[in-house]
C-alpha cells in the first residue's frame, strides 16, 4: 500500500497554534481628517452668485453657438424660397375731392370720420349701385357754396391714386353717396 501524498495546504479542521497565521497587530496613528478646499462650500456660493452663474453660462453657451454655427461655404437652412420675394412700394396718398348728391350728409361729416363712396346709376331705369371707395378717410369739408345750393356738396377725401382715379370716372357717369363707417 502506498502513503497518500504529503498536504500542501492544511484542512481547516487541523488545528493550529494561535498567532501563526494572523498578522501582527499594530496601532494606528491619529492624523486630521482630509478636507477638500471648498467642496461643500461651493454650490452655496453659487447660489449666493446667481448672476455671475447665469452670466458664466450665456458667455458658455454663446461660445458653443459660435463654434457649431454655419460656415461661409455652408448653405443657408431653413426652407427654400422659389421666388425671391417682390418688394411692394408704398401705396401713394392722395387727396380727391368729390361731389357728393346730398349736401345734408355731407354736413354730417368730420376730418378723419371713415366714409364708403357709393356709386349710384340712375335706379329708376333698372340701374344698379356700387361701392367705388372703401374706407376712405375725410381730410376737409369745405364750406358750402350759396350758387350750387342743388347740385351736392363738396368733400375732400384722403385715398390710394388708383382709387382717386375711379372716384372721378364714377362722378362722371353716376351720383356718389356715403356712408359712414
Amino acid at each position: 500500500m502506498s502513503l497518500p501524498p504529503p498536504l500542501l495546504f492544511p484542512s481547516p479542521s487541523t488545528p493550529r497554534p494561535p498567532g501563526t497565521d494572523a498578522p501582527a497587530t499594530c496601532e494606528v496613528p491619529h492624523f486630521a481628517p482630509v478636507r477638500v478646499r471648498g467642496g461643500r462650500y461651493r454650490l452655496r456660493r453659487l447660489v449666493r452668485h446667481r448672476r455671475r452663474a447665469v452670466a458664466a453660462g450665456l458667455a458658455v453657451t454663446a461660445a458653443a453657438l459660435v463654434a457649431v454655427g454655419p460656415q461661409a461655404t455652408d448653405p443657408a437652412r431653413g426652407h427654400p424660397v422659389a421666388d425671391p420675394v417682390r418688394k411692394h412700394r408704398a401705396v401713394e396718398m392722395v387727396a380727391a375731392p368729390v361731389r357728393i348728391a346730398d349736401g345734408a350728409t355731407v354736413r354730417l361729416l368730420r376730418p378723419g370720420d371713415r366714409v364708403d363712396v357709393v356709386a349710384a346709376q340712375e335706379t329708376a331705369t333698372g340701374g344698379d349701385a356700387r361701392v367705388v371707395a372703401r374706407g376712405a378717410r375725410v381730410t376737409e369739408v369745405p364750406e358750402p357754396s350759396d350758387s350750387g345750393a342743388g347740385s351736392g356738396a363738396l368733400v375732400v377725401l384722403s385715398v390710394p391714386r388708383s382709387t382717386a382715379a375711379h372716384l372721378a370716372g364714377a362722378s362722371a357717369t353716376a351720383r356718389l353717396a356715403v356712408t359712414v363707417c
